[in-house]
């Protein structure tokens, strides 16, 4: 019985570590037809361009739109995966948290996405990661102008950090693990035909400003972020709140002492997220 357990949760590990290499080609793909259409010195207007005037440009924008949420849920499965069929034990430390590193990373490429849009969930959020950035001690107005800058520099930082830097560091902390699987399209169809029905009957959101409305919820996976940040000050809210969670990843290998509590810490910590989320949303 344990032996099939095992193999169940292998074969686990590898589909869903190719679902997200096939969520990830549609999502670039697709990216980059956006990108020859979007100006990020009208980010809103071109958004909103692309939907009305180009050739099918709804169906692109919402195919990345959605292709990029299918490749980071997939991500989270098949890292979910990996612990329970036990591959972490047979990564070294190094690499491990190598893997870890890329789960930030992703979500910082979702996150820019949205900033991307122009649209009055995309600025909230994108002013939000802004000031939590300048709260950093000492290095916070440098990681401000490397990855947001938004104040003074529009979203021209957001536009290549999506585009270039945080694509090649995700490529970087991860591929030592992705160059081991193999994603055979002709094996997912029916995730491409999917991919392909929801971006032709699901128009990606697009939220212009409204007046009198002073409350902005966030990306779904911002809301519990956006939420503490009303109980406490933003860098440790936006800073020390995520890093303990990625920490406590980072040290649940096997050989790890007391993997255990953190085991316990990281569901923990989940749960709350999902009690602010929660908050957030009837908020």
């Amino acid at each position: 019985m344990e032996q099939q357990t095992s193999w169940i949760s292998r074969l686990c590990a590898v589909k869903w570590g190719e679902i997200c290499l096939v969520s990830l080609y549609l999502s670039v793909l697709s990216g980059i037809v956006v990108a020859l259409q979007y100006d990020f010195n009208t980010p809103f207007y071109s958004s909103s361009a692309m939907d009305a005037l180009v050739p099918f440009g709804s169906f692109w924008r919402s195919l990345h739109f959605y292709t990029s949420q299918f490749f980071f849920l997939a991500m989270l499965v098949h890292f979910l995966a990996i612990l329970i069929d036990g591959r972490a034990a047979q990564l070294k430390r190094g690499k491990w948290w190598l893997l870890v590193g890329s789960m930030p990373v992703a979500l910082l490429l979702l996150f820019t996405g949205y900033v991307l849009r122009g649209d009055v969930t995309g600025l909230a959020a994108g002013r939000i990661a802004e000031n939590i950035l300048l709260a950093i001690p000492v290095l916070g107005e440098a990681l401000n102008r490397l990855f947001f800058s938004i104040t003074d520099d529009g979203l021209k930082r957001v536009y290549a950090n999506h585009l270039v830097g945080l694509g090649v560091l995700w490529g970087a902390l991860s591929w030592d693990h992705i160059r081991k699987y193999r994603a055979h399209i002709s094996r997912h169809g029916l995730l491409i035909v999917i991919s392909l029905l929801t971006a032709f009957l699901c128009l990606a959101p697009m939220e212009p400003e409204q007046l009198g409305v002073f409350y902005t919820p966030g990306p779904w996976f911002f809301l519990g972020l956006q939420e503490i940040l009303h109980y406490i000050q933003p860098f440790w809210a936006g800073v020390v709140f995520p890093l303990t969670f990625i920490i406590a990843l980072g040290l649940l290998q096997p050989d790890v002492p007391a993997r255990r509590w953190w085991f316990v810490f990281a569901i923990s910590w989940l749960v709350l997220y999902l009690l602010l989320t929660l908050g957030a949303l009837i908020r």
